[in-house]
């Protein structure tokens, strides 16, 4: 089973930056993505790459502010969030799926494998 490691959550003030890491267990997952989830929320994405070609997805609200990759000699995938706002204070989540397409990248149901979640808090 795809083991996933999130690290680099923590606090910051509004319009600062924060970079997350996902270090996966095998190369064999097509996708991995970034989410975030709030109290009372549903998890949302922020973003999405393909690990093969390096293609990017981005949800709208990240479009300019962060930028994900994936270093294929760490095995990890990272997100560089920059411009933070209070209402990105969320839990992120680090996940993988073993197919897919780039038109559903975004989508949370099609992701199988879950981290357990780092904090990311933003102050005004």
């Amino acid at each position: 089973e795809v083991q996933l490691v999130e690290s680099g959550g923590g606090s910051v003030y509004a319009g600062g930056s924060l970079d997350l890491s996902c270090r996966i267990s095998e190369n064999t997952v097509r996708y991995v993505g970034w989410f975030r989830q709030t109290p009372g929320k549903e998890r949302e994405a922020v973003a999405s790459v393909y690990i093969a070609g390096g293609t990017q997805h981005y949800a709208d609200s990240w479009k300019g502010r962060a930028r994900i990759f994936f270093d294929n000699a760490e095995k990890t995938v990272h997100l560089e969030m920059k411009d933070l706002r209070p209402d990105d204070t969320a839990m992120y989540y680090c996940a993988a799926r073993p197919s897919g397409y780039s038109w559903d990248a975004l989508s949370r149901g099609t992701y199988s494998y879950w981290g357990h979640g780092t904090q990311v808090t933003v102050f005004a």
